[in-house]
């Protein structure tokens, strides 16, 4: 009988094998993670369904039921997204999510002049009662789970799903389901956001007062982390940001006098699942356990509201625009991820969402992914079935515990509100945001299909386009006869007294459900809210020096920062880019991200603000003399933002200042760009140091051509 190996005898080895090349890895969160974990490296995460539910919140988990299968979406207007759920409802999905359009999320009804190219993109335009009941039409209300994803315009979107519910004969006790209700990390990575952070915070308080009181069965809220994950948090960043949040919304409700144990039961959480797999895992059952050790901090004394609850969605982030189809294999990986963890709902992101909205046929296999994972993979046989892996235990002890040394910080400096208006959170992300984005261009995070194992060719896949022009029309006409059959004075009434009760005491919800049944419209209650607590604006402030640090040494970045000089030397200034976002749409990472590479590369960047309009983007580019001007889309409303702008500055004389376009647009779309005046487009997966190359070239600088920069820095 031979002896039993040792630590000592299996590294020897595998340094035999590798010939002594040190395998240990560091991830992004500065986790070091060795090539073998053993028994000495896990500690004991105790059983599921009991405290601290680091191995999940139910004894059963899906043993006893599978998670919910609820595909976010939302298509242009209410009958549209009515159809499409109807589709899937029939095919399997069990839960609806709803996506609203922009115009929705900022609190403008489809009429108003600045949401002009953002109506039915990204999402479905709610204007009123009348477009949630055909929203929810022929969709039993009493039965069907619903999460809507709104945080700016909650209190009238909420007020609308109410009366469309009573209007169908359902009392509010019965509604089920989740609305996001999360404006701490709006403030710090979407920006969908409409008031101030003080009113924000009362709202958040007011929902959570009211569905405690009326709505037993629904969650208040859902605290957030997937949104850091898209703007380019860590996993601990994630965790740490997502659970100080989650603590700092039960603080407020309880400065208002509310029982923890009477609220906190119903609050959710919904994190993203990127492609790290077992990290992803361990993330999830560390946020169980930090959640349980924060409400138990707090006085909760009932163990379900020590449970952390999660809804997650695969990460959007990481589909690509190149060679697209890889991206089902990235989402399967994603929610395996997520459904390993334990999660309790998942959304499937479909293939096509690099650069538009999903079709019928991409939606199916996002939603069949799911299905299959439930009915042909065993994973819904055995609870927690990676539980006593000796890697994720200690991935999950390490993600605690670094995650803790944030929150801690968080508490110490005041809590989260205070470190969101100090903006130290959105910096550290956006710090690993440009520090990911330069890896990727490095070629040290692969991406396959992007910046290895590169298709010569790219064939185009079929896309879903909005024709947003009919859909606003559609929308103005709706909201038009809802006012001409409305009893105005009763309408005016209701929305005066939301006006006075948001300079007093009174509960914004309450008061919006009563505007809402007199068919007040979402422009009209937003707006009675923003005359007593004003709307918020924020200016962007891109991170330095993390971008080119990373490039330190590299020869093409030098050969661009060669160019950058010799431009700066021919203009007797640096090159000037104003980088735009037009529209409403908020979310920032690319432009961020952008603004910090170019400007580590010395071009001088102006950050534009947020949600401008054509017009103001021109102002802003003729004022300050910009020689170019890069347009930042997400929400496909480029085809009608970016065309207007060029025509803005040619009208003015200023055709000289070269327009450029990054972000989600299909290739469909770029011939249409370029005939509008366009001079280069820059997709998801883009190389930033190439794209800067190129945007020297449309200067009038003498680079070497597309595709030989290698060769010629070397």
């Amino acid at each position: 009988m031979t002896d039993k190996p040792t630590i000592a005898d299996w590294k020897a080895l595998a340094d035999k094998e590798v010939k002594g090349r040190d395998l240990d890895w560091e991830t992004p969160e500065g986790i070091t993670v060795k090539p073998l974990y053993t028994q000495e490296d896990a500690g004991d995460p105790g059983l599921p369904g009991f405290g601290p539910f680091t191995r999940g919140v139910k004894a059963s988990m899906y043993a006893g039921r599978p998670w919910t299968i609820r595909q976010y979406a939302g298509f242009s207007t209410a009958e549209e997204s009515n159809a499409f759920y109807r589709r899937n409802l029939a095919a399997g999905q069990k839960g609806l999510s709803v996506a609203f359009d922009l115009a929705t999320h900022r609190g403008y009804d489809s009429d108003h002049p600045r949401v002009v190219g953002d109506v039915g993109k990204a999402g479905v335009a709610i204007d009123s009662v009348e477009d949630m009941k055909i929203l929810f039409d022929q969709i039993p209300l009493d039965q069907m789970s619903v999460s809507m994803t709104m945080n700016g315009a909650v209190i009238p979107c909420l007020a609308f799903y109410i009366i469309a519910a009573e209007e169908q004969g359902v009392s509010q006790e019965q509604l089920s389901g989740t609305i996001q209700n999360d404006i701490l990390k709006e403030f710090m990575v979407r920006n969908t956001y409409i008031y101030p952070p003080d009113p924000s915070m009362r709202i958040i308080s007011d929902i959570i007062a009211y569905t405690s009181e009326n709505m037993p069965k629904f969650n208040s809220i859902s605290i957030s982390g997937y949104h850091m994950h898209e703007a380019g948090a860590t996993a601990v960043q994630e965790l740490a940001f997502t659970i100080a949040d989650g603590k700092e919304y039960a603080k407020q409700a309880m400065a208002t006098g509310l029982d923890i144990d009477k609220f906190a039961g119903r609050l959710s959480f919904f994190f993203g699942i990127g492609m790290n797999f077992f990290m992803e895992v361990a993330k999830l059952r560390a946020a169980r356990t930090l959640w349980y050790r924060v409400m138990d901090g707090l006085g909760a004394k009932a163990e379900r509201s020590k449970m952390l609850r999660t809804h997650c969605q695969t990460s959007g982030v990481s589909l690509t625009e190149q060679d697209p189809y890889n991206n089902v294999i990235r989402t399967t990986i994603e929610a395996m991820a997520a459904t390993l963890g334990g999660t309790q709902s998942l959304h499937t992101n479909a293939l096509d969402e690099a650069i538009a909205l999903p079709t019928d046929f991409s939606a199916r296999i996002a939603r069949n992914t799911q299905i299959v994972l439930q009915e042909e993979a065993g994973i819904t046989k055995v609870v927690d079935p990676l539980g006593g892996s000796y890697y994720i235990e200690a991935l999950t002890d390490e993600l605690v515990e670094k995650a803790w040394e944030i929150i801690e910080r968080v508490e110490k400096e005041g809590g989260m509100a205070k470190a969101v208006a100090d903006g130290w959170p959105k910096g550290m992300i956006e710090e690993a945001a440009a520090g990911r984005q330069a890896r990727v261009d490095r070629g040290e995070d692969v991406i396959v299909g992007v910046n290895k194992y590169r298709l010569e060719d790219e064939d185009q896949i079929e896309t879903l386009d909005i024709d947003n022009a009919k859909v606003r029309q559609g929308q103005i006409a709706r909201l038009d006869k809802m006012r001409a059959e409305r009893d105005e004075d009763a309408c005016q009434a209701a929305l005066n007294a939301i006006t006075e009760g948001a300079r007093a005491d009174g509960n914004m919800l309450a008061l919006a459900v009563d505007a809402a049944r007199k068919r007040a419209s979402l422009g009209e209650i937003s707006d009675a809210m923003e005359a007593a607590f004003g709307r918020y604006a924020t200016q962007p402030t891109p991170v330095k020096g993390i971008y080119g640090a990373a490039y330190e040494g590299d020869p093409q970045y030098a050969l661009v920062i060669d160019g950058v000089d010799a431009v700066s030397q021919r203009l007797g200034r640096k090159p000037k880019i104003l980088v735009a976002k037009m529209g409403q749409d908020g979310h920032d990472r690319g432009a961020n991200v952008v603004s910090s590479a170019f400007t580590d590369m010395g071009f001088d960047v102006i950050s534009g603000p947020l949600f401008q309009t054509p017009r103001e983007t021109a102002d802003l580019a003729l004022s300050e003399n910009v020689d170019a001007v890069g347009a930042s889309s997400l929400a496909a409303g480029h085809k009608t933002l970016i065309p207007e702008l060029i025509n803005i500055m040619k009208d003015a004389g200023r055709s000289d200042i070269k327009v450029f376009a990054g972000g989600v647009i299909p290739p469909q779309d770029y011939e249409f760009l370029r005939n509008s005046g366009v001079v280069g487009i820059y997709g998801p997966g883009s190389n930033i140091v190439e794209c800067a190359a190129d945007i020297l070239r449309l200067l009038g600088h003498n680079m070497p051509p597309e595709g030989e920069m290698e060769e010629a820095a070397e």
